[in-house]
């Protein structure tokens, strides 16, 4: 009786490793390319195409999603203000060169910045300033935008 559930265990270990097997080799060819499908575009720097969100001329990353419980973003005709907070798992020198190509392609002049483990560049435009503040965790990144308008260019709007 012995050798016969010896025998029997033998062949369902066999069964299994062999089911087993064939599930690992389909299971990969499930996630092979199709052909026909394209993958987003990549850029210099490895991220996907980049989008812009509340401030039409600040780029934001692919990677990067919007906390939109700790974001206030004041928008009007031809003006909007406040802070963007996104959170993503992208590394921080990566974000440090992505917001210094694209800041100067959207026309920001860089003005300075601070590099610890927390991150502020600064940049500004005729009529408003751009602070980005990246802090690294330890699984993710968190990146803040503050943007807000010249003292000049709020005096001349309460003006009006």
């Amino acid at each position: 009786m012995k050798k016969g559930v010896r025998q029997s265990k033998a062949i369902l270990t066999c069964i299994g490793i062999g089911s087993a097997l064939f599930l690992l080799i389909s299971g990969c060819a499930m996630f092979k390319k199709g052909e026909g499908v394209e993958a987003p575009a990549m850029q210099d720097n490895g991220f996907i195409s980049p989008i812009y969100y509340d401030f039409g001329d600040v780029r934001l990353p692919e990677e990067l999603e919007v906390d939109s419980k700790a974001s206030f973003v004041y928008r009007t005709t031809g003006f909007s203000a406040g802070v963007l907070v996104l959170r993503g798992r992208v590394e921080v020198y990566s974000l440090i060169s992505f917001f210094e190509k694209s800041m100067a392609n959207d026309n920001w002049k860089f003005v300075s910045s601070f590099k610890s483990p927390r991150t502020i560049l600064l940049f500004q435009k005729k009529d408003r300033w751009c602070v980005i503040n990246i802090t690294e965790s330890q699984f993710s990144a968190l990146v803040e935008i503050w943007v807000a308008p010249t003292i000049d260019e709020v005096a001349s709007a309460l003006m009006e």
